[in-house]
């Protein structure tokens, strides 16, 4: 706890320490390695591999691209748009756990309704929980924001669109995360360069959405994990079906 990879020494294709940083006191100190499961970006992970990495490789790593996103979170006496399907809803809140935002004229792109995921991340199930999301770059103006200034263009979009009054909010909080949606832009066309590297080094595992630069959700972002611990136990060297998570057409959304 408390500390962050800032260094992975590979030795003929094996790591075999991982050396960490203390995020309070910055001091640092090496962990010997069986096996390491990474769920960093990939263009981190192999920077800190270091000067073991072939040229190729570190240039495409150098080039995969990400998105931030900031969610702004609001507690609401009650939520202005109303239940007018003819499912039972607690609080006769709208059934939906997100929406995705479609004006032009407004930056959030989607709102979750947290009542709807489970009530008991609501204390008081009359109270309407929600959060408004951003897709942004770090350092952008959107980023750059104050807090209260953020909650403020927030607040004005989704009265804008009649999701809310602003005499309804009780509380917010602004939580910002950096390379939440790994992108399939910039050098992805090249990835497979990275990929067949790493999979080379016999006691990593790329492992959920950063470790594996993809847009895996969260159920398939565990399961990677459970299928590279299954491989340890089971003496499977390949990594190929830690790779084919998420491939099934049976489970992507379709119109």
């Amino acid at each position: 706890m408390h500390h962050q990879v800032v260094g992975l020494k590979l030795s003929d294709y094996k790591i075999t320490e991982v050396e960490v940083e203390n995020s309070n006191s910055g001091e640092k100190k090496n962990q010997q390695a069986d096996y390491v499961f990474s769920t960093m970006p990939v263009k981190e992970l192999v920077a800190a591999l270091g000067q073991e990495v072939p040229g190729n490789v570190k240039e495409v790593a150098q080039g995969l691209m990400y998105r931030d996103f900031i969610t702004i979170g609001l507690l609401l006496k009650e939520l202005k748009i109303k239940n007018e399907t003819k499912i039972k809803t607690i609080n006769d809140f709208i059934p939906d756990n997100w929406i995705y935002i479609q004006e032009r004229d407004v930056r959030v792109c989607r709102v979750q309704i947290f009542n709807n995921w489970s009530s008991y991340m609501v204390k008081d199930k009359e109270k309407a929980w929600i959060g408004l999301e951003y897709v942004c770059n770090k350092g952008d103006e959107l980023w750059q924001k104050g807090d209260k200034e953020m909650t403020d263009f927030g607040i004005a979009e989704l009265s804008k669109i009649g999701f809310l009054t602003k005499e309804d909010i009780l509380d917010s909080v602004v939580v910002r995360m950096e390379k939440v949606y790994p992108t399939y832009s910039g050098a992805y066309d090249k990835f497979e360069v990275v990929r067949d590297f790493c999979d080379q080094i016999d006691n990593l595992f790329l492992i959920g959405r950063n470790g594996m630069h993809r847009y895996n959700n969260q159920d398939h972002s565990m399961t990677t994990a459970i299928v590279a611990v299954e491989n340890i136990i089971n003496g499977v060297k390949s990594k190929k079906n830690i790779w084919e998570v998420n491939l099934e057409k049976s489970y992507h959304e379709s119109k």
